[in-house]
């Protein structure tokens, strides 16, 4: 019985989230802004219930010393520093939370995000080798576009930008559309399945 009821929870919510698109009067016009109310406050003791485990695996990482356990006494000191700033001083300009978020976090995430173009440069040197027609076409496309959106492609050939442009806004666009398509149909599919009982993963266990 107690799993039941997460599941008939979901299926009345997923059934008025997608009854209110098709009848804007209430009580389904207003059930929207309640549901998003209710999903703020679960986010929130989801975020809490996340750090709580967050802290716990690290500081079983700690007692048992495990390989890289000097990482967790860093993610631990920054984890306890940054909310003890806010709480303490705010987090408006010129505080303590504001100089560890512009000053630490910021820069370390923007070279994560730089170390992906190395990542893309090494997946695209894989993928551009002609080994058949796909891969040969893959990698004639790619250069085409990377010559005509730099200066020196007009240069070699005036014709080359509009190459690139055409490229770009018909068959990209082609492929980018079919995938978000099938991105669309496989969420509606398992939403479905969701709301139906068909999938219960969520739910935890086995």
């Amino acid at each position: 019985m107690k799993r039941q009821i997460p599941l008939l929870i979901t299926f009345i919510v997923g059934i008025v989230m997608v009854v209110q698109y098709f009848i804007p009067r209430q009580p389904f016009a207003g059930l929207f802004d309640t549901f998003n109310q209710w999903f703020l406050i679960i986010a929130v003791f989801a975020l809490i219930l996340g750090l709580m485990n967050l802290v716990r695996l690290h500081v079983q990482k700690l007692r048992r010393m495990k390989g890289g356990w000097g990482y967790s006494i860093v993610l631990l000191c920054g984890l306890v520093g940054t909310i003890f700033t806010g709480a303490l001083w705010g987090i408006g300009t010129g505080s303590p939370f504001n100089y560890i978020f512009v000053n630490i976090q910021q820069p370390m995430g923007a070279t994560m995000f730089a170390l992906l173009a190395f990542f893309i440069a090494s997946a695209s040197f894989r993928a551009f080798r002609a080994r058949n027609l796909d891969a040969t076409l893959l990698l004639v496309a790619a250069v085409l576009v990377m010559i005509g959106r730099v200066t020196i492609g007009a240069l070699i050939w005036n014709k080359l930008p509009h190459i690139a442009e055409w490229i770009m806004l018909y068959p990209n666009l082609a492929g980018q559309r079919a995938i978000m398509i099938g991105i669309a149909l496989g969420t509606v599919s398992y939403s479905l399945r969701v709301i139906l009982g068909i999938e219960r993963t969520y739910l935890g266990g086995e």
